[in-house]
């Protein structure tokens, strides 16, 4: 009798987990960072490798970390509005080129346009993983106080840097720094 019940249940714990699954959005995955200092990093420019991009240059000001690499279809879905958004000169956007060929990536940004106020090389991958980033495109808000606002994974959008991230913005800057 044992032998049918364990599969059975087996069975609908399975069904169960994969229901839930099903209205569950597959773009939020709930960062541990959020509301948490972000990870300091100092890396080499992507532009310069005599000066290095490094996160303490950036406290006192809300910025945005988005990781990205040539070998990413996303990445390039995304850069006309990382050009749009550059454009808009809210806060500086900061790219991390994600185990990438630094040759590629000076290509691709000179053939597609830089909208990143300083370019860091992660070739490796360690700061990606301070981040807890496991894909590209992935973005991140800070805030003034280096605390992380929020994480956007997917290729970014006019509409959620809209809805998401310029309402954050702005609450960070009245509110000297505010998580939200």
């Amino acid at each position: 009798m044992w032998k049918y019940i364990v599969p059975f249940g087996l069975f609908v714990a399975l069904g169960a987990f994969l229901f839930v699954g099903l209205y569950r959005d597959p773009r939020y995955v709930p960062s541990p960072l959020i509301g948490k200092p972000a990870p300091e990093f100092s890396l080499p420019s992507l532009q310069d490798a005599s000066y290095p991009v490094s996160s303490k240059d950036l406290v006192g000001q809300p910025w945005v970390l988005n990781v990205w690499g040539t070998w990413c279809g996303g990445c390039r879905a995304e850069h006309d509005v990382l050009l749009t958004i550059a454009r808009q000169n809210v806060v500086p956007l900061i790219g991390l080129n994600w185990k990438d060929d630094n040759a590629a990536a000076q290509r691709w940004l000179g053939e597609l346009g830089n909208p990143y106020a300083a370019v860091a090389e992660d070739n490796v991958g360690k700061a990606a993983i301070d981040w807890g980033v496991y894909g590209a495109p992935e973005t991140f808000l800070i805030g003034p106080d280096g605390i992380v606002l929020y994480k956007h994974i997917a290729p970014m959008t006019l509409e959620v840097w809209n809805t998401e991230f310029l309402p954050r913005i702005q609450t960070a800057r009245t509110a000297g720094g505010g998580r939200s």
